[in-house]
């Protein structure tokens, strides 16, 4: 997988003071450049030259080394670097990258003359605490480097809106923007406490985990049939508003089931890795895709929360990070032991354990009444006449077909059905046991991963092909990475889950709050948010980064409190105009001098637009709706899928809870760039189409939405509904425009503005 190394910083803080950094200025000079021919993987390797570590660069081979420290004329990596000779320089024609930049080979030259120090890659050290601390702190210093100054704070109305949106997926009513006349920071705080205590919050953040866990109503595949793990999404929902601390949110998804005394809770979060694809086609080889599924779980583990392409193992060793193909195995083998089976889940206040007890006691006494009358009912059947038999109703004969010994329980209770009177104690019986039956497996399903009893004997695969196993392999873990520690003679998920957040791994801490980052100043710190690796950027900030990730560390994995610190702190709620300044030094926001403007997420959009019309349910959790989509998207699918639009108030829920097939999801989600679920999704695009206005526009669900804000403007005037959408008054030549609409244009002209669906 290859990554193009992004220039984000100003060339002038390049080099600091002359001093040349082997993981700011020359790592990614070489992992673009060199790595893939000169890097960990031996099996690629050119010439035996490796250049990812002093070790390898400084190599005696034959007399030449790739890198003298100190002497560019016995380096023979630079002098092929200068070479005018096609056949000798690097990297070669062959290669289809364009020659180094005099830049680059300045920088080269420089680093070799200063001595060629390696540094270990920088998102392999664990997190440095560093001095001052605080967010302002770090992004005020960086700015001052560049003599740029902060933006001001945002104007009250614009900053509630933003912290709404951010913390909720909702905007403010008009109540919560009724008296701004003495605003503080006291009453911001306030507001953002209580923006974190609200049911919302775990719906708005829920739909970012969900993101992550490549989550879906659907099986994928052609066939695409649908499934049932919604309770897993509930779950995040619930886990998240009750600020479960990350690490046991962790741990209980990727090994809930075997934690000691295990609660269907935490067997229902195992669904975290159910959500990957099932086939379901005819003649296909379930081998085949059970090992693709685990292929998934192991790319998805390392990109979710190490933030790696441990991926591009599974068919060689890493080109350009550490990690063995080896080593690749040896985490497949602790995602390989499992079986997947489906979970009865109960209403809490169902007493399963009691109902199971006494289903079970009245199956025992049935079965004795059946045994004593064993001769009554063999009499019955002998004498019966034929013409009778042929009137009994259709589970009766099925019973009677078959032979004695084979009956179950269920056979001879729809025989003695027949011919016991119907004041006889086994007709009492037998409707409890029905009753109980029913009780017991008419609850919710869900999704889950449950450990095998005897491990499966895991291989690495030759070229990732499952069909050509080679060396066997243990459970273990990346070796560039912190110890794997445990205890147990047979490591399991919950040995991987507790090495994934463990406070000595360099990178989980660093991933989440760099992702969390992200969806607040759309780019993180880090912008190749799933790719910490050498093929990535470098963080923009990292001392922050660092910072943070201590931070959320050291407040228990608390991610409420992470969210409070940033969209509390200046930086979150300056103003997002742009100012000629930045336009030159800045244009793309690096530095945040400013706040970033961010078109809302696909299900944002119609949270918005629901809420401004007035139709939203609040309504939390529970099975997924079908609210109105354009006529003839089930039938774009292998199979034609019927789409019973949903009635009352589960018309009108939040996009969260939309029904999605991952082979046909509904458009209005695709077109605002919601992912499928076909595979996990780090980031979402934002893409802006000309799709995007005339879905506004022409849905019918949103047209819908449109005459209910219609009748809104005719009851509480344009300035309401303006105000409904945006957050603040129209202006006087807003207001004209609109005006010269009627009612329902004028609605669908609000829904379709730009800053409806932006947040500024």
């Amino acid at each position: 997988m290859r990554r193009l190394i992004l220039a984000i910083l100003p060339a002038a803080s390049l080099h600091a003071a002359g001093t040349i950094s082997f993981n700011r200025d020359i790592r990614p000079i070489l992992s673009e450049n060199c790595f893939a021919c000169h890097g960990f993987d031996p099996k690629h390797r050119e010439g035996d030259l490796r250049l990812d570590t002093f070790e390898g660069a400084t190599q005696d081979r034959d007399g030449a080394r790739g890198i003298v420290p100190g002497d560019l004329s016995k380096s023979d990596a630079w002098q092929r670097i200068i070479s005018e000779d096609k056949d000798e320089v690097m990297p070669p024609p062959k290669s289809h990258k364009p020659p180094l930049t005099a830049k680059q080979r300045e920088t080269i030259k420089a680093w070799i003359e200063q001595g060629a120090k390696y540094e270990a890659h920088w998102a392999f050290i664990p997190p440095q605490q560093h001095a001052g601390g605080g967010i302002d702190h770090f992004i005020q210093k960086r700015l001052a480097e560049e003599n740029l100054k902060p933006s001001p704070e945002a104007d009250p109305a614009t900053l509630i809106r933003r912290v709404f949106l951010d913390l909720t997926g909702l905007p403010p009513s008009p109540s919560d923007l009724s008296d701004l006349s003495d605003w503080s920071d006291q009453k911001y705080t306030a507001l953002v406490n209580r923006l974190l205590s609200s049911k919302h919050y775990g719906e708005r953040w829920g739909r970012w985990w969900l993101d992550q866990a490549r989550y879906a109503d659907s099986n994928g595949y052609s066939i695409d049939a649908p499934r049932q793990i919604w309770k897993f999404r509930d779950w995040v929902i619930e886990a998240l508003n009750k600020d479960m601390p990350f690490d046991q949110f962790t741990i209980e998804q990727l090994a809930g089931d075997l934690l000691p005394k295990a609660t269907e809770s935490q067997k229902i979060a195992t669904g975290f890795h159910r959500n990957t694809q099932i086939n379901q086609e005819g003649g296909i080889d379930k081998e085949q895709f059970r090992i693709d599924s685990v292929f998934d779980r192991v790319a998805t583990t390392g990109s979710v929360w190490l933030g790696l392409t441990i991926g591009c193992s599974q068919c060689h060793d890493h080109k350009f990070d550490p990690i063995a193909q080896k080593e690749y195995y040896q985490l497949f083998a602790f995602l390989n032991n499992q079986d997947e089976p489906e979970m009865k889940v109960f209403d809490p206040k169902t007493d399963v354990q009691g109902l199971t007890a006494e289903f079970k006691d009245v199956e025992s006494k049935l079965q004795t009444m059946v045994k004593e009358r064993y001769n009554e009912v063999t009499a019955w059947e002998k004498e019966m006449a034929k013409g009778f038999r042929d009137k009994l109703l259709a589970p009766v004969k099925k019973a009677l077909a078959k032979p004695v010994a084979k009956r179950s329980l269920a056979d001879n209770l729809e025989l003695y059905s027949v011919f016991v009177p119907r004041n006889d104690p086994l007709y009492i019986l037998n409707d409890r046991y029905k009753e109980l039956d029913t009780l017991l497996n008419k609850g919710t399903t869900t999704l889950v991963m449950k450990e095998l009893p005897k491990p499966r004997r895991t291989t690495v695969f030759i070229k990732g092909d499952f069909t050509r196993p080679d060396v066997e392999v243990q459970p273990g873990t990346p070796s560039v990475l912190h110890p794997f520690e445990t205890a147990s003679k047979q490591p399991n998920r919950l040995d991987l889950a507790q090495w994934i957040m463990s406070p000595k791994n360099p990178l989980t801490a660093r991933v989440i709050v760099n992702r969390v980052w992200q969806q607040y100043f759309g780019r993180g710190i880090v912008e190749t948010e799933n790719d910490f690796g050498s093929q990535g950027t470098l963080p923009s900030h990292p001392e922050l980064l660092d910072w943070l990730a201590t931070e959320l560390m050291a407040k228990k994995w608390s991610l409420k409190e992470l969210h409070k610190l940033i969209v509390t702190s200046k930086t979150y709620r300056q103003s997002s105009a742009n100012r000629p300044d930045l336009t030159e030094k800045d244009p793309q926001n690096y530095l945040l001098a400013r706040q970033s403007r961010l078109r809302l997420d696909a299900e944002v959009v119609r949270d918005v637009c629901l809420a401004a019309s007035g139709l939203l349910s609040t309504k939390i959790g529970g099975p997924p709706v079908y609210p109105p989509i354009p006529d003839g998207v089930m039938g774009q699918g292998q199979v034609k899928r019927v789409w019973t639009v949903s009635k009352g108030e589960d018309r009108y829920r939040r996009g969260l809870y939309t029904f999605v097939y991952r082979a046909s999801p509904p458009p209005s989600l695709t077109v605002f760039d919601a992912p499928e679920g076909f595979s996990s999704c780090t980031r979402r695009i934002r893409s802006n189409t000309p799709l995007q206005a005339l879905t506004l526009m022409n849905d019918s669900g949103f047209f819908e939405f449109a005459i209910a804000l219609k009748k809104i403007i005719e009851k509480d005037g344009l300035e309401t509904a303006f105000k409904r959408c945006t957050a603040r008054a129209p202006k006087p030549d807003e207001l004209a425009v609109l005006k010269k609409l009627d009612s329902l244009n004028a609605a669908r002209a609000l829904l379709n503005l730009d800053e409806t669906v932006t947040r500024e």
